[in-house]
Formats: C-alpha cells, structure tokens, sequence
C-alpha cells in the first residue's frame, strides 16, 4: 500500500470513529449536543433579528459586538483597570471567601439545629424573618457598616448563601430513616458513631443541593455588594460600561459572570458525583442525565 493509499485509510477510519463517538454521545448524552446547537441557533437568530429590524446598539446589541467586545476586554494586560483580568479577580475572591464563610456557617448552624430539637424551634422563625428581608435593601446598610472594600461584598455573599446550607442540612439531617438509627443503637453504636455513619451520609446529598444554589447565590451576591459600592470588580465594570452607554460592553461582562457560575456550579456537581457515588438520589440524577 502507498503512502497516499494509507493516509487515505487512516482518514476514513479517523472519521469512521469519530462518528461511532458522536453516536454514541447522541444515544448516551444527548444534551452535550442539543444544548450547543440550541445555542449556536439562538445567537444566529439574534443576530438576524438585530440586522434585519436595525436595532440600536445601544437597546440590544448583536452578539457579534458582544463577543468584539468580550475579546477586547480580555486581551487587556492582567493589571489594566480598563480590561476585564484585573475586575474578574476582584469579584473571584469576593464570591470564594463569602461562599466558603457562608456555607460553613450554614451547615455548622443547620447541623447543631437539627440535633437540638428546642433550638429548631425557638430559631425557626427568626431565620425565616432574616431570609425574608430583601437583601438589596440591606446592601447598603453593610457597606456603611463595613466599607467600599472586600468584607461588606464577603458579608453580603455570606447572607445569601448561609440559608440555603441552613434549609438543606436541617432537612437532610431530620429525613435519616429512623430504622437504620434504631438499628445502630441496637448494635451498640454511640451518638457520634450515629451522626458520622448514618445522619451525615445520609443529609450528603442535601448539603450537596444547597451547595450548588449557594454557588449560584454568591455570583448574585458579589455584583450586587459591587453596585452599592466597591473600587473594583465586575460589578463596578458593569456600573461603568452602563454609565457610557456600552450596552456591548455590558453583555460581555455578563457572560463573563455567566461563565463563573457555570463552572462553579459544575464544580460543585462534580464533586458531589465523586463522593455520593454510593447514593441512590445521585444514582438516578446521574442516569436520567
């Protein structure tokens, strides 16, 4: 067989596989590709519509100036005040610090909650009162208390992600089936052999899902501390870019937060897949996906 004949060969058996793979993802993971093709359709539709009826940029910009303008800001030096390095890094470790904080306190509160059925009691309506209270109201109150700097942006974070760890372990740590408590104790376990063989695996899966609106809330959080007042951050970008009516602009940084959420959410998913392989909730989420 000739060089020529060869290659040609390998080619076609390149694409043969790559093929087989792609059916293989279609039939296993369908959304893997109706999810990029849904989007791919969706900006080309954006961008005819912005065309054809002439839309200002200034109202709705088409994606092609949003992803000019996203480049842009990317291709800035790591340190330029005017690119986007410098602004992501600021909110990255405002969302990190107040997730980690928030989450914590959380999850410490709601397991010593559920434990102590008087405390679930006597606390159970002030939590409610304190999560019921806008926290775009109380934004401005924290930074006065606290400043333009990193810890009113990490306090505000903190108050959106701390009830939902809260709700989740409370509920995950009372729906431990009473059988398998009574089994242990029969076998002569003690409390903390209780709490750490069954109640905490057991709540796993609810602290997983707490985790992961908690990831979404701190993204939320970040950018509303850095509207009511910050030096530096995406959410200062947004406010500045608005200000000069760079509508491009703004939907740039957008996809930037869009992108923090996503993998930040998907670190969660992925972690919580590696430690409840063993569950049964995860088990089904895993194969339904």
């Amino acid at each position: 067989m000739t060089v020529a004949a060869h290659d040609i060969a390998e080619g076609a058996k390149g694409r043969a596989s790559f093929a087989t793979r792609l059916r293989i993802i279609a039939y296993t993971r369908p959304e893997l590709i109706v999810a990029p093709v849904c989007l791919i359709v969706f900006l080309l539709a954006w961008e005819l519509a912005v065309r054809i009826f002439q839309i200002p940029p200034y109202i709705i910009p088409a994606p092609s100036a949003v992803i000019a303008s996203l480049v842009r800001g990317l291709s800035m030096g790591l340190t330029n005040k005017g690119g986007y390095w410098l602004h992501t890094g600021v909110t990255m470790v405002e969302i990190f610090l107040g997730f980690a904080i928030g989450s914590t306190i959380g999850l410490v509160l709601g397991t010593i909650v559920s434990q102590v059925r008087i405390l679930e009691a006597t606390l159970k309506l002030y939590l409610v009162a304190i999560q019921s209270l806008p926290k775009i109201a109380v934004a401005p109150i924290i930074v006065l208390w606290f400043g333009f700097g990193l810890a009113s942006k990490v306090v505000i974070i903190c108050m959106l992600t701390f009830f939902p760890l809260l709700v989740t372990s409370m509920a995950g740590f009372t729906s431990v089936d009473a059988d398998r408590i009574e089994l242990m104790r029969a076998i002569g376990a003690g409390p903390w052999q209780i709490f750490w063989k069954v109640r905490l695996p057991s709540a796993l899966p609810y602290i997983f899902a707490g985790l992961e609106m908690a990831a979404v809330f701190s993204v939320v959080g970040a950018v509303v501390g850095e509207f009511i007042g910050a030096q530096a951050g995406l959410g200062t970008l947004i406010m500045s870019m608005n200000s000069q009516m760079d509508v491009a602009g703004t939907f740039s940084v957008l996809v930037v937060l869009s992108i923090i959420g996503i993998v930040l959410h998907s670190t969660i998913r992925i972690v919580r897949k590696r430690l409840l392989f063993w569950s049964t909730q995860e088990s089904s989420a895993t194969g339904a996906g």
